[in-house]
């Protein structure tokens, strides 16, 4: 029955996997989500990754029961929730708004569901949310008289004192300060291994995304573009809107020229680079070519000799405290940028308008699929190709 007792409603006893099975929602000609196909497991964190527009809110929306599929079905487990209403699905919602009664203590505030579906020990199981979120000894306060990050809590206790299969959280970081919000992303892992329940993350933040969820799904244009472990994604992109979106890449058209032994080689203008054959699409004639900015080390010669290296123009040093930050250009005039933590003071630091050499170790570069009339990306490597050509 799980840490406390389960609220009653026609589908609350479903159990299992959050399942969408070709879920569709369309606004009269405006199509929001497109045809999603998602296996959420049970006990898992899970993150809907994406800017605004992309869909995720209304994803969620549909899971919650406040909007209904244009087309496909909700489902957990074999129970199919499709139609029925928020009330009757073994689902609650913590909001980026705590919506917390200020006329009520924090304790009522969390016994208000047991109450209201007649729990007998409503308040005891009230203080177990509370000093689940370590809130307990505040049970006596109003909500007044919390900071945001307490009262983030105790949103969370009278979600999670409903016992529901899924707990939806819909940005409910977002209101919150830098540190505050760093500290919540913690304890809200901590929470989620504690009570075992299936989270389902939203938000555009992706620092928070990879903190946080076991796996996270990256959503643009209604759709799914990509869906793994945070690692995975973030070290191998499968599209060049994930590369982008999900920290930041360097990246540039480049042609598929041949292979040696299991890498690919790829032309920049002419000169050419090599990425691993797993890390670039099968198959494919026309690619970006990308790489990681702390993957990419400066050099102020070209003594490695490396086929792959760039020269280039230094244009700004921003010293972060743990990493350097060095924008650079190249003849082409667009921009990459490298991090290098900072191990040691360097006697003769690199300064802005120095030329220098930038080179990578080709096992972390990689390539996604590009078509013929994709744009060059503003301000990414694009100028790969003049720059290794120079």
């Amino acid at each position: 029955m799980g840490l406390f007792s389960s609220s009653k409603g026609a589908f609350r006893g479903a159990k299992g996997d959050l399942v969408l099975d070709g879920v569709r929602k369309t606004f009269g000609d405006f199509t929001a989500v497109d045809g999603i196909d998602l296996t959420i497991p049970r006990g898992s964190f899970f993150a809907l990754l994406g800017p605004s527009g992309c869909g995720k809110t209304t994803t969620l929306r549909m899971i919650a029961g406040l909007e209904q599929p244009t087309e496909g079905r909700v489902m957990i487990g074999q129970t199919d929730l499709t139609g029925s209403r928020p009330y009757e699905r073994p689902v609650n919602t913590v909001f980026q708004s705590y919506a917390l009664f200020p006329h009520l203590s924090i304790r009522d505030n969390v016994a208000f569901g047991p109450k209201r579906r007649g729990v007998s020990d409503a308040a005891a199981q009230a203080d177990s949310a509370l000093e689940l979120v370590q809130m307990g000894h505040l049970a006596g306060r109003k909500p007044a008289q919390l900071s945001g990050g307490q009262q983030q809590r105790v949103a969370l206790a009278r979600a999670i004192v409903n016992n529901p299969e899924v707990l939806l959280l819909d940005e409910p970081l977002g209101a919150l300060d830098l540190k505050l919000r760093r500290e919540m992303q913690v304890e809200l892992k901590r929470i989620q291994d504690d009570v075992g329940l299936t989270f389902v993350h939203v938000t555009h933040d992706q620092e928070e995304a990879m903190t946080m969820a076991d796996t996270v799904a990256v959503m643009n244009q209604g759709q799914i573009e990509q869906i793994g472990p945070p690692e995975a994604l973030y070290d191998l992109p499968k599209t060049r809107f994930v590369a982008g979106f999900l920290g930041k890449s360097n990246m540039g058209k480049a042609t598929v020229v041949g292979r040696e032994g299991d890498q690919v080689v790829v032309e920049f203008a002419g000169t050419t680079a090599t990425v691993p054959a797993a890390r670039a699409p099968e198959g494919a004639d026309e690619v970006w070519f990308g790489i990681r900015p702390e993957k990419v080390r400066i050099v102020t010669d070209q003594s490695g000799g490396h086929r792959d290296d760039v020269r280039v123009t230094v244009v700004d040093v921003s010293f972060t405290g743990v990493a350097t930050e060095y924008i650079v250009t190249v003849p082409s005039g667009r921009s990459w940028t490298v991090y290098e933590q900072n191990m040691d003071v360097d006697p003769n630091p690199i300064r802005p308008g120095d030329t220098v050499w930038l080179e990578w170790d080709p096992a972390h570069s990689f390539a996604v699929p590009r078509s013929a009339d994709d744009p060059d990306p503003a301000g990414d490597a694009a100028e790969l190709e003049s720059a290794v050509a120079s």
